[in-house]
């Protein structure tokens, strides 16, 4: 076997190598499960209201969409006037995902393995869900949250 033909040989199996690694990535990739949220319905209660949250360093009041169901899927949006969202929460029993700027880019997975900065917030679920009133105060640390639905 002449050196040049050794030569072309190995760098064919090296191609067909990362070729095979490559596809393997790409089919294991799509074939990831991603979990499904309970899409909301008719029968879900909606509430529309203000949220003041504040922490030591921040005061915010803006809007607020809060959507549950009597299974506990939970939505929460919060916004600072129109097509200014920065907070959108999705959450049911084990599960959950936070968007926008106060999730600092965003996070989703399991709650019991939620970054600290987002426990205030998936604590929200639980607090709303079960309250009758129309006030809601929440104090989680360093964090309060103020609900007038």
């Amino acid at each position: 076997m002449t050196a040049k033909f050794k030569a072309i040989k190995e760098r064919r199996l090296c191609l067909l190598w990362f070729l095979e690694i490559t596809c393997f990535c790409v089919i294991s990739c799509a074939t990831t499960s991603r979990h499904q949220f309970s899409e909301p319905t008719g029968n879900w209660q909606t509430e529309n209201g203000q949220l003041m949250y504040r922490t030591p360093k921040t005061t915010l009041i803006g809007d607020v969409l809060v959507r549950f169901s009597k299974r506990g899927d939970f939505e929460l949006t919060f916004s600072k006037g129109p097509g200014v969202t920065l907070l959108s929460l999705r959450q049911d029993a084990g599960f959950a995902e936070v968007k926008g700027p106060f999730a600092e880019g965003g996070w989703s997975g399991a709650v019991e393995q939620a970054p600290k900065p987002l426990r205030g917030w998936l604590g929200l679920r639980d607090k709303l869900i079960h309250s009758q009133d129309q006030s809601v105060r929440y104090t989680v640390g360093d964090e309060t949250f103020v609900f007038r639905l």
